[in-house]
């Protein structure tokens, strides 16, 4: 089948990719290797770095921008490379939303500054300010629940009105009514809007946005790329099928508050030879919570070769 180049641009799956570190909770290049390799062969469409998921709390500029160096080496344009350089220090924002710029990335992701209270005005001040000083494209990264402040779609519009280099937006909330209304601010701008909840895949898509920024994707890049290539193909049994497992997946983001560590415990239960550390105090869990979750995987992915098997035959 012969896909329109909008058909394909308008179903994505970017996987906000986990961050292997070693016992000093450093990155751990080899092994970061290792996760980006099992994600450009699983069909992702693209890798958000250090983003919720990639744990960027617990490191410093310097070792970000050098991490951001390693992605771009090593990827070498194999997949599209977006940037996440929020940070609670505007200028070090600025300073790596450039740097990554000018590495190839296609674009800086940045959640605004969190702890201090924002309102829609302060909100406006600070995107407005950033997209003015960064020499490239700017994606608005909207988690609530970890900021503390949810940007509103008049905000977006008078973004989109003011500054042409905002070019998307990533919607974590737990109401998809608040993206599609985010859609209908940015008609007629060339904007892209992704769910940050994996279970929003297809909502996003009714609401005209582009598709999910979704981290279980690190954990089975398979499924979800057979899934967009399902939704590109309009095959709806598949699509319904498929995005069933990923609802039945849901499950794994509530184990922990840093899923991040169960995400790279179950990598490596996959057979990823990776370090399943964390930050601390974010590196350690209750061993019933973890056979739960591996139990829970483990039957989901079962269905899913169980599937994969027959439509085979």
């Amino acid at each position: 089948m012969i896909m329109s180049k909008r058909r394909k641009d308008m179903c994505r799956i970017v996987t906000p990719v986990v961050t292997a570190f070693d016992k000093n909770e450093k990155p751990d290049y080899e092994a970061n290797k290792k996760i980006i390799d099992f994600l450009i062969e699983g069909g992702v469409d693209g890798i958000l770095v250090l983003g919720s998921s990639g744990e960027f709390t617990g490191m410093s500029k310097e070792e970000k921008y050098n991490f951001f160096r390693f992605y771009a080496d090593y990827t070498a344009g194999r997949t599209k490379l977006y940037a996440g350089t929020g940070s609670m220090n505007f200028g070090e924002t600025k300073e790596l939303s450039n740097a990554a710029i000018e590495m190839g990335y296609a674009g800086a992701m940045v959640i605004g500054p969190y702890y201090y209270g924002l309102d829609q005005e302060k909100i406006f001040s600070y995107y407005d300010t950033l997209a003015k000083a960064v020499k490239g494209d700017l994606f608005i990264y909207n988690f609530p629940a970890r900021s503390g402040h949810s940007i509103e779609p008049a905000t977006v519009k008078k973004l989109l009105e003011n500054n042409e280099n905002i070019r998307g937006l990533k919607d974590s909330v737990s109401e998809p009514g608040h993206t599609n209304r985010i859609c209908q601010a940015a008609k007629g701008y060339k904007f892209e809007v992704y769910s940050g909840f994996d279970d929003q895949y297809l909502s996003n898509l009714s609401s005209g946005g582009v598709g999910c920024i979704g981290a279980l994707s690190n954990l089975a890049p398979e499924l979800w790329s057979e899934l967009v290539r399902a939704t590109r193909e309009r095959n709806f049994e598949k699509t319904a099928e498929l995005s069933k497992l990923i609802h039945d997946l849901m499950p794994l983001y509530d184990v922990d508050s840093n899923f991040a560590y169960l995400f790279k415990r179950l990598m490596k239960h996959r057979g990823l030879e990776i370090p399943d550390r964390a930050i601390f105090p974010f590196d350690q869990m209750e061993k019933e919570a973890y056979k739960k979750a591996e139990a829970l995987f483990d039957q989901v992915m079962d269905e899913y070769k169980a599937m994969s098997a027959v439509t085979m035959r």
